[in-house]
């Protein structure tokens, strides 16, 4: 091959490569300042707490602050709009809950597409719900409890923190699966709920296993099944719904989102990052502390799970007519 031609292959190769090589650079280089990570929830909840470990384990790995700030209101949707709206460079991040793929349907109008306008990096965790009733009430087992329901049409009350929440769309879940007619219960947040079941005030509840853990221990409340598709290690002798209600499956869950264009070696930096933290056996026993199981994988495997529960719940909210009030 002639010198010349030779010289402009070996330009035009490295030329090429150039993109890629910024790519590299840009990635290693980041973060260069500190990185927000929204929180659409008040400061003190399991979500919080979590969010928290990994902001505090990718400050340590990045060597950037990962800053926690919480913004609720209007059901999450302030929060996830202040993400939409930033720029899309890895700097602002969107901590992403199972409230998200649910709002999708349950507001009329949104200023924004969340599963067009979020970029998925990783899923954190899962938070099993356990249904779980009064002590008082006579229904023992899940087919008891659908037969005494069929019995007894629209005198079963279902108390929940509130519409759209995950506890309330579990419950709109089992009344669709089973064909049984319950009262949803709204109330403005958990506590309020559970205490009035605790009270015989309201008869059923889908509630977080770790907020009723320690009720079900002390014989407060009476556990019928989790919600999840396996039987969870903290109550192994409580059965799943599915068992009973084939195909049944529910919970909350958590993870990291982007605003949409964000590079993807940015994402995909985060994410190894994220993994790495979820795989640190401090980190995965404080989380299953709280009651939650550890989860992580990829983008695509957080992205398909939002894809899925946002097309669930909103069969979901379709049957149950629920709206945001």
């Amino acid at each position: 091959m002639r010198p010349a031609r030779r010289r402009f292959l070996s330009l035009g190769a490295a030329v090429v490569s150039l993109p890629a090589i910024s790519r590299i650079a840009r990635a290693q280089a980041y973060p260069t300042r500190p990185v927000r990570l929204i929180v659409s929830v008040a400061a003190g909840g399991g979500a919080d707490i979590a969010v928290r470990l990994i902001a505090q384990w990718l400050s340590e790995r990045l060597g950037q602050p990962f800053v926690v700030e919480n913004r609720p209101g209007a059901g999450g949707n302030i929060g996830t709009e202040a993400v939409v709206r930033a720029l899309p460079d890895g700097y602002t991040l969107l901590v992403v809950v199972a409230a998200n793929a649910i709002n999708v349907s349950l507001y009329d109008k949104l200023d924004f597409n969340f599963i067009r306008d979020i970029a998925p990096v990783s899923e954190i965790y899962r938070t099993p719900l356990v249904m779980e009733v009064n002590p008082s009430f006579p229904a023992k087992t899940v087919p008891e409890f659908i037969a005494y329901a069929k019995a007894n049409p629209g005198k079963i009350n279902m108390a929940s923190a509130g519409i759209g929440t995950v506890q309330h769309v579990a419950g709109e879940l089992f009344k669709m699966m089973t064909g049984i007619n319950m009262i949803h219960v709204p109330y403005r947040e958990g506590v309020a709920s559970l205490t009035d079941l605790l009270r015989g005030q309201v008869q059923v509840m889908f509630h977080t296993t770790g907020a009723s853990i320690s009720y079900i221990r002390a014989g407060r409340l009476r556990p019928l099944a989790v919600t999840t598709s396996t039987r969870q290690e903290v109550l192994p002798d409580i059965p799943t719904v599915s068992e009973f209600v084939p195909a049944y499956e529910s919970s909350g869950w958590i993870g990291i989102g982007a605003p949409r264009n964000t590079p993807a070696e940015i994402i995909d930096r985060l994410n190894k990052e994220i993994n790495a933290g979820l795989a640190d056996p401090k980190i995965r026993a404080r989380i299953a502390d709280l009651g939650n199981s550890t989860s992580g994988g990829s983008p695509g495997d957080f992205g398909r799970l939002i894809a899925d529960e946002t097309e669930k719940w909103a069969k979901v909210l379709r049957f149950s007519g629920a709206k945001a009030d």
